[in-house]
């Protein structure tokens, strides 16, 4: 038999505490997102359907950007138990000649402000309040300089393309390092452009094109027009004119000619840390350690290149054992959670680099969203490390992760 009584009016008032509502539309939908899918999902619902494809697209197929995620989830975590750790563990780390609270940076990211109009702004003030490096693309839609302004005290990075006007990327070069931007990626994965079949499916091209389909998809995002037409026209790093789709951008300003004999010319120009982004094999890595680069940046352009390139997550082994000793090895590609960052660092990668994520937060909020996009990667870095029984990054080693065979599949 239950013992049942009539409930009295003070017990039921404890039960019955309402949460106070969020009036802040913004704050209570970037609040709710407790992951960077989450975020996507808004993103998705507040951008126009070529701006957003932009983002989440990649080359032909869209092959190398789904292995790159799915290397991520087949993996099996091997947690150490009872290690007595502290309270807090330590995220920060040493890259490129400087400091990071967390082991990620913001990426380069090309016509950024076409996502949501705070652009750059948002993503470097967001990386100076997290104390993590921001990088600013060739094709960024904010200058160096306004860069620098946004994060004066913290980290700045500049990613290089050579141009065919050779004189532009020498002055971008030259800009960046007066600027005080420590660390130049130059980018070697981009002789010609990707075939982004979604960009040319939807129409997209630099500025955005009014057509009768892309009317109709903006008519229930009317913000984005709102502020894409109410603020500064894009400023383009590097191009002083536009018009094309992006592939059509691509090709005309870059320069295939590039080669090993660039990089003395370029470090000879630039007086901080010279890392080489997009490595896809061990022969190339060797050839850079021999010529003295500062670091190399595993990378197939999120996917946004060849389409069945090598995945950086499953190449990181292979040239942490080769090269590793010698240099600083950082990856990008796929990351989508704090636990692909803690298994790329366990895995040997000193460091990761943040494209995709960065700009959902962006299109999900602008400057609150990025600062949700970090909280979200931080929150999970931490909680995995707790988890495996490690209370710095040092103490990550490859025993911490196996790569399994395909375990689950990827749903879009």
């Amino acid at each position: 038999m239950v013992d049942r009584q009539v409930p009295r009016p003070s017990e039921l008032l404890e039960l019955m505490k309402f949460k106070k509502p969020q009036l802040n539309g913004k704050k209570r939908r970037l609040d709710a997102a407790l992951t960077i899918n989450d975020l996507r999902t808004i993103a998705k619902r507040r951008t126009p359907k070529a701006a957003f494809d932009y983002t989440d697209g990649s080359a032909e197929d869209e092959i190398s950007l789904d292995r790159a995620r799915q290397a991520f989830l087949d993996i099996e975590f091997s947690p150490s138990i009872l290690r007595g750790l502290p309270d807090t563990v330590d995220t920060s780390t040493q890259i490129f000649g400087g400091p990071s609270a967390l082991p990620f940076a913001i990426a380069p990211t090309g016509f950024t402000r076409l996502m949501q109009t705070e652009g750059e702004i948002a993503g470097a003030s967001a990386a100076a309040a997290a104390g993590i490096p921001f990088t600013l693309s060739t094709l960024g839609t904010t200058s160096i300089e306004k860069v620098k302004a946004a994060n004066p005290n913290g980290r700045n990075w500049f990613q290089l393309y050579v141009m065919r006007e050779r004189e532009i990327s020498y002055d971008l070069t030259r800009r960046a390092g007066a600027a005080g931007f420590d660390t130049l990626f130059f980018t070697v994965d981009t002789p010609v452009a990707g075939a982004r079949l979604r960009d040319k499916r939807n129409g997209f091209s630099i500025p955005p094109q009014l057509t009768p389909s892309t009317i109709i998809n903006a008519l229930p995002r009317p913000w984005w027009w709102w502020d894409f037409l109410t603020t500064p026209r894009l400023e383009f790093a590097s191009l002083d004119s536009t018009g094309g789709t992006v592939g059509e951008l691509l090709n005309a300003a870059m320069d295939p000619t590039i080669s090993f004999d660039d990089l003395a010319i370029i470090r000879g120009m630039f007086p901080g840390k010279l890392v080489i982004k997009g490595v896809q094999n061990v022969r190339d890595a060797k050839k850079l350690v021999d010529l003295g680069v500062d670091g190399i940046v595993l990378s197939n352009h999120g996917g946004r290149q060849l389409d069945r390139a090598p995945i950086p997550f499953r190449l990181l082994p292979e040239v942490v054992r080769e090269v590793g000793k010698h240099t600083e090895i950082a990856i990008d590609t796929g990351i989508m959670s704090g636990a692909d960052i803690v298994a790329s660092i366990a895995l040997g990668a000193k460091f990761t680099l943040v494209g995709r994520a960065y700009l959902y937060g962006l299109m999900a909020g602008g400057r609150e969203g990025v600062d949700r996009m970090i909280y979200i990667l931080r929150d999970q870095i931490e909680r995995t490390m707790k988890l495996l029984g490690v209370a710095t990054l040092a103490e990550l080693t490859p025993e911490h992760v196996t790569q399994l065979e395909r375990l689950i599949p990827i749903t879009k």
